[in-house]
């Protein structure tokens, strides 16, 4: 960790700190380097050096896809680990220098989401939502302007400021660089399976979708003991990493005729125990679903989207299949984090293999273009940005 602190000026709590940021002017366009300014921490609040984050493509969807325009200027990035730079009043949880995991998903303890073990939401969590008061809480700003803290996090910049809530502290011994992952993609898909589907020992599993998201579900399965998992996409260079981390099948929908859960029913006898959705297309959606088995099978939507509504015969209900969904993978963030972390220092939990490309923050547009044209090598997922 030191090699961290070594970099951080010596400043007031009450100081704006001025810093680069990758700026998201408008929708599509090239993010920007910019000099911004990062306001002093307010109640409850604390200031992050970003040492690492990942690019995810929720970043990416809601750069380039998403079509709600009301969220430009912003700073995206939301997968990421850092260190306390400094507190605003009233936060007893950190102190300076401690290394941290900035949350999308906020763990208050004390509402009652957050008291009961059914959710891993929070009542104070924005899902997604975005308003005139999302800038005004805003403590990044450029040439006069507040920038949107994309999911209240913002890791395209070297420092952030985020609530208590929304921090998890993790073990100082966490490489900072690689647990980066752990704040998103990893959780998600991994805490699919073990914590929302709750696959069971000798199950069969289908993952859709071998981006991060898809081969932490499959790891997950592995992890849960499934005996069989079918892992599905269109580009055969993942297959290779998902054999890596527990995938027993390999099926590319390209190579066949007949609709990809057709395929599936007839290599399962029925299908699927246990099926996962990771790419947030309605089309796969639908496909994971008519992949369970009738009488139990167990689809779980791990990918997101919202420009589309999602639909299926109503039979495919009825005759006992269940569809369900997940954010962050069933974790609450401040408590799951850490035990994430806690896994991969006890070498249970895989995440080095996740990480490609290791990129400078002003590389940015590069990282977005290996996600968005899927030019990745031996295989790709991750780029770690740091300074």
């Amino acid at each position: 960790m030191d090699e961290y602190l070594q970099d951080m000026k010596v400043l007031k709590s009450s100081e704006v700190i001025r810093c680069k940021a990758a700026v998201a002017w408008e929708f599509n366009q090239p993010l920007v380097i910019e000099e911004v300014e990062v306001a002093p921490p307010q109640e409850k609040e604390i200031r992050i050096k970003i040492v690492a984050t990942g690019v995810c493509q929720s970043d990416l969807y809601f750069l380039c896809k998403c079509l709600n325009q009301t969220m430009f200027p912003a700073v995206f990035g939301h997968e990421a680990a850092g260190v306390v730079e400094s507190i605003g009043p009233g936060v007893t949880e950190f102190q300076p220098g401690d290394t941290v995991i900035p949350l999308f998903m906020p763990q208050c303890r004390e509402c009652r989401l957050c008291k009961s073990p059914k959710t891993n939401l929070c009542v104070n969590g924005s899902a997604g939502r975005i308003d005139e008061r999302s800038f005004e809480r805003s403590r990044i700003s450029c040439r006069g302007r507040k920038l949107l803290q994309f999911m209240g996090t913002s890791s395209f910049s070297e420092f952030t400021v985020v609530k208590e809530i929304s921090v998890a502290k993790i073990d100082p011994a966490a490489p900072l660089d690689k647990v980066c992952l752990i704040g998103c993609a990893i959780c998600t898909g991994y805490g699919a399976a073990v914590n929302t589907a709750k696959v069971e020992a000798g199950s069969s599993c289908a993952v859709f979708g071998l981006g991060a998201v898809g081969l932490a579900a499959v790891m997950g399965c592995r992890a849960a003991a499934a005996s069989r998992i079918i892992a599905v996409d269109i580009n055969p260079e993942k297959f290779e990493k998902a054999k890596v981390l527990g995938a027993t099948d390999v099926v590319n929908p390209n190579d066949h005729s007949r609709p990809i859960q057709q395929v599936i029913q007839e290599m399962t006898g029925g299908g699927v125990d246990f099926s996962f959705e990771c790419i947030g297309n309605v089309e796969v959606m639908r496909s994971a679903l008519e992949s369970c088995a009738a009488g139990w099978g167990v689809s779980v939507i791990a990918g997101w989207t919202d420009m589309q509504n999602f639909s299926s015969p109503p039979i495919q209900l009825m005759t006992g299949r269940k569809w369900t969904g997940t954010l962050f993978g069933g974790f609450k963030g401040k408590d799951g984090v850490a035990q994430m972390v806690r896994a991969y220092l006890d070498r249970k939990l895989m995440v080095d293999e996740f990480i490609t490309h290791n990129l400078r923050l002003d590389q940015v547009n590069e990282a977005v273009e290996l996600m968005k044209n899927g030019r990745w090598c031996d295989p790709k997922l991750r780029c770690s940005l740091h300074d």
